[in-house]
């Protein structure tokens, strides 16, 4: 059995560097944006994205945000009516995180954490279950209540619903219930929304490096994408972080997987397969294999944010990167729930006002390309945590088109339609680092 010494009491001497602090993408001039359906030109919505205020006393950090991400929300071809709107919510986290010894807290309907660019985190549910009297699963957009017995997975049923950026919104409060990367980037592509709405998702994954840090729980330990260190003492190389779950080998829905008999939920069948329910699962543990998250979607390890350890979520994803169950945190919490969010801040606070460049700015972090229709993409390989400058350039120097990937977006287009074929500069930065590559337009 290994071991990790795992050091949790730090809310005293480095508040500064306390990731719930400071791994926040802070913005208060871009605005966000989104797509009407049919409309491939996203549209400002007015509204500031990311997280607007972090301010920090002895025991908390309270965050601000309208909970609107930088890349475009929508749009949500399920008939959705709703578009994201300004939640316009304080958000207060504990800076000390403590294991909840008594009975698991099972995760609720609506905000379960907080995504780093404000954005809502919800568990797996979508407010739909089998009503055994009538039938039929009821609640939610479908009118009525169900038992509450046989959830309905939101992943399965109203994929159609989500953006590109596997995004939806809950009477405008915009969510994500999985990893929020793009349908596109995954290995094998199950929605193709992206097509014609070119949305972009948080992050980008990269099965090179440790995924990034991009969110805490409600319970205040933070939330990881899909990939980390094989072993929890950070060694191991980076690996893909694989659900402890799995569907049960029923064809009746009478049981629970531990054997407690309920109210019967639907047979399996075409209409309602496997899966289609999040008690369709099962959790097996996997005695001395690190790679595999525990009951609660998460283990005990070093991260490069906690090398001392820490407690951590990730957002787990299958060989295809397709997003796998639990999806991020549930369907209990590992921690005591004291997260909230509040009317007002009212005890003394210092304002955090810090930021953090991109971690690597050079040929490496992004992939760059013409696609067909003469525009030239720029798709970062992991997080952008601050702006990043796109400038195009001919041979004689002069700038001849620019673009920009904000903090918290994975992709930048650069319209090329009007350009000769040739060699060109491309120059990529940001406030502290540049890198300059050539690029060649060459039409058939």
């Amino acid at each position: 059995m290994k071991y990790l010494l795992l050091l949790m009491s730090a809310c005293t001497a480095f508040s500064q560097t306390n990731p719930i602090i400071t791994s926040w993408l802070q913005n208060t001039t871009v605005n966000g944006s989104y797509y009407m359906k049919n409309n491939p030109t996203a549209i400002s919505n007015n509204i500031k994205a990311n997280v607007q205020l972090v301010r920090y006393s002895a025991n908390n950090v309270y965050v601000s945000s309208n909970g609107i991400p930088t890349y475009p929300t929508g749009p949500f071809q399920d008939g959705n009516p709703s578009q994201a709107q300004s939640q316009n919510g304080i958000f207060r986290f504990p800076l000390q995180v403590v294991k909840n010894e008594g009975t698991p807290v099972k995760t609720t309907m609506g905000n379960i954490g907080l995504f780093i660019n404000g954005v809502a985190l919800f568990d797996a549910r979508d407010g739909v279950s089998w009503n055994n009297a009538q039938q039929k699963v009821l609640g939610g957009p479908i009118m009525g209540k169900g038992d509450g017995i046989w959830n309905r997975d939101a992943i399965v049923a109203e994929r159609i619903g989500f953006d590109c950026s596997k995004g939806h919104p809950a009477m405008g409060n915009y969510h994500h219930h999985q990893n929020p990367s793009a349908f596109k980037l995954d290995k094998k592509v199950i929605y193709d929304v992206c097509s014609l709405y070119d949305a972009e998702g948080l992050y980008a994954i990269n099965p090179a490096r440790h995924s990034p840090l991009i969110g805490f729980a409600y319970d205040g330990f933070p939330v990881y994408g899909a990939f980390g260190y094989k072993n929890i003492d950070g060694t191991g190389g980076i690996v893909r972080m694989q659900s402890g779950y799995r569907l049960r080998s029923i064809t009746e829905r009478k049981q629970y997987a531990n054997g407690t008999d309920v109210t019967d939920g639907p047979p399996v069948n075409g209409t309602y397969p496997l899966g289609y329910f999040n008690e369709d699962y099962e959790f097996i543990s996997h005695p001395g294999e690190d790679d595999y998250m525990d009951i609660h979607n998460g283990r005990f390890c070093i991260t490069p944010d906690y090398p001392n350890g820490t407690y951590a979520y990730f957002c787990t994803v299958d060989e295809q990167w397709n997003s796998a169950f639990p999806y991020a945190i549930g369907p209990t919490f590992y921690g005591s729930i004291v997260a909230a969010k509040v009317n007002q801040v009212s005890e003394s606070v210092d304002t955090y006002t810090g930021t953090t460049s991109v971690q690597e700015l050079n040929s490496n972090a992004f992939t760059i390309f013409f696609a067909s229709n003469d525009l030239l993409i720029i798709q970062a390989n992991n997080l952008i945590t601050e702006r990043v400058n796109i400038t195009m350039y001919n041979l004689q120097g002069i700038e001849i088109a620019n673009g920009v990937l904000e903090q918290g977006s994975t992709i930048s287009h650069i319209d090329c339609s009007l350009l000769y074929d040739g060699v060109y500069a491309l120059r990529v930065s940001n406030r502290d680092k540049t890198f300059q590559q050539e690029v060649l337009m060459k039409r058939k």
